[in-house]
């Protein structure tokens, strides 16, 4: 097992709309074992292939540090494959995020608390499920980084106009990340 370096924001990777994979992808045991290392060696609760330099359509998620918040994320951990958002609902609610590829940036983000989706597993068996709460908020999240779409794209004009400075600062690599991370606009 290896712990890969996460993409931050900036990385042209991540603006990317992750491409349908086979289960004869090379590899991709391998990958998923490095993406667990990679998430918990970072300290977080979901990982995109997109954030390790893989445009691919892979998301793996380990809620259980939320399981005091919420019932039923202690035993929520679990690969999520060539998933699709099918339906959202609810009215939509505030919740302040992180992002490994945004390190010490969290922000409320507003999203709706219900989803419906159809992904495979590590085995490539086939689901269709709902998931609310925190569960569905954490999907999203990752859901977004394989769509191309990052938790920046929520923030208001005037958010980003605020925050120009500290993102500048991530594009840039100055920031103190406590897991190895990739830069691509890193000053020399």
């Amino acid at each position: 097992m290896s712990i890969l370096p996460i993409l931050a924001y900036g990385d042209p990777v991540l603006r990317e709309k992750a491409r349908f994979i086979e289960p004869e992808h090379p590899g991709l045991p391998q990958l998923i074992e490095d993406m667990w290392e990679t998430m918990y060696k970072a300290q977080g609760v979901g990982l995109a292939a997109p954030q390790v330099g893989q445009a691919i359509r892979l998301f793996v998620i380990d809620a259980r540090p939320f399981a005091d918040e919420e019932p039923g994320l202690s035993e929520f951990k679990q690969v999520f494959i060539n998933p699709e958002i099918l339906e959202q609902s609810g009215q939509p609610w505030l919740f302040n995020e992180g992002c490994l590829s945004f390190p010490e940036l969290r922000e409320d983000i507003r999203r709706q608390p219900t989803i419906r989706m159809r992904y495979q597993d590590e085995h490539f068996e086939r689901f269709e499920e709902s998931f609310s709460g925190l569960k569905a908020r954490i999907i999203q999240h990752e859901y977004d980084h394989i769509e191309g779409i990052l938790m920046v794209d929520h923030f208001s004009p005037l958010k980003k106009r605020l925050l120009r400075k500290r993102l500048a600062n991530i594009m840039q690599g100055q920031v103190a990340a406590s897991y190895p991370m990739k830069f691509t606009s890193r000053k020399r």
